[in-house]
């Protein structure tokens, strides 16, 4: 009964057992490892593609400012949904990183950025006046932080718009695996296909132990050198890289990561259903992964505590619930018989 976060989910067992394996003997450091190397084999498969590098990281945040302090400078802007991670969790990591980029706040339903709004943003961009800050980056986010998914099609619309602009276009991908599950598409179609520049690939809440891989596609794989550069002057080169990359061909491997995805999504509409069997209960946004939001009495709210739920108070007055791989369909019944 723990929806806390899906990050509160122990590792999965391939994980550990990958890791096990990997640990015998010495290897070079800082990603110059056999291992590091040989994700590169999974990552191509999975992503359907040759052109990229890539760079691990041990969390989310760290992954998302190391990418966009590679694509917007000191006087530059990040347009995002005004509910995005990097707006609202992430402490101003993304503005530290770039040495003081601007994170321009966009509107829209769902956490998902409207068109109108992001046409309106995108044609007040003025490098010439000097009293702009003219935005270099648009970052979107699948799933969102309120759950909901963009479907290809928008990612590659929103692409095209941004890249006319002269924008580069980052993809949060923290929960890609859900969004992908949702949506039926491949990685490959959610991201470079649909215009993504640069990916944070997101393994941490689909069962790694800590896992985030930033991809660098096409042109921006010039950007590596200073990504390297960036991670080792930030802290963020990890020493003994096999383990991260040990635990991302633990996951790709049988595609286990789109399997964790999918029982994560299954529990979230299973217990979405049963908490709507309550009266009073109102779904604030579809379901389209493994988070729901809902709005219940305080009543249902106290009852689901009482019998060891863990869940929390959202903004805007509704809870937010989250699945993760390990969700038992045992409380399902649980929640029904309250």
């Amino acid at each position: 009964m723990d929806f806390s976060s899906d990050t509160a989910a122990p590792a999965h067992p391939a994980v550990i057992e990958a890791l096990a394996r990997v640990n015998e003997g010495n290897q070079p450091s800082y990603g110059n490892d056999s291992v590091t190397g040989d994700l590169r084999a999974s990552l191509a498969r999975v992503l359907e593609t040759d052109d990229f590098d890539y760079w691990l990281c041990a969390s989310g945040t760290a992954s998302n400012a190391l990418a966009l302090s590679c694509l917007c400078p000191p006087t530059g802007a990040v347009l995002c949904h005004e509910e995005a991670h990097i707006a609202r969790d992430e402490r101003g990591a993304p503005e530290f990183f770039s040495g003081g980029g601007k994170l321009q706040l966009l509107g829209g339903d769902g956490a998902q950025i409207d068109e109108a709004v992001l046409r309106e943003a995108l044609a007040r961009i003025d490098p010439g006046f000097v009293h702009e800050t003219p935005a270099q980056v648009l970052s979107l986010t699948n799933l969102t932080e309120n759950g909901t998914a963009y479907p290809v099609e928008q990612i590659r619309h929103y692409a095209s718009l941004a890249h006319e602009a002269g924008l580069s276009v980052h993809l949060d991908g923290a929960r890609l695996a859900n969004a992908l599950v949702h949506t039926g598409a491949t990685a490959a179609e959610m991201s470079w296909k649909a215009g993504v520049d640069v990916l944070s690939l997101g393994l941490t809440k689909t069962g790694a132990i800590g896992c985030e891989i930033i991809i660098l596609f096409g042109q921006t794989r010039s950007k590596f050198a200073e990504l390297k550069a960036r991670a080792k002057r930030s802290g963020h080169m990890p020493p003994k890289m096999r383990y991260l990359a040990a635990q991302a061909i633990a996951m790709f491997e049988g595609d286990l990561w789109l399997s964790l995805a999918a029982t994560a999504n299954q529990r979230a509409r299973q217990v979405s259903d049963a908490l709507c069997r309550h009266s009073g209960t109102l779904l604030v946004h579809p379901v389209h992964g493994n988070e729901i939001f809902a709005r219940m009495d305080d009543g249902l709210a106290s009852s689901l505590r009482e019998a060891g739920a863990t869940f929390y108070p959202w903004p805007g007055g509704s809870y937010r619930l989250v699945t993760g791989w390990n969700t038992p369909e045992t409380v399902i019944d649980t929640i029904g018989s309250l």
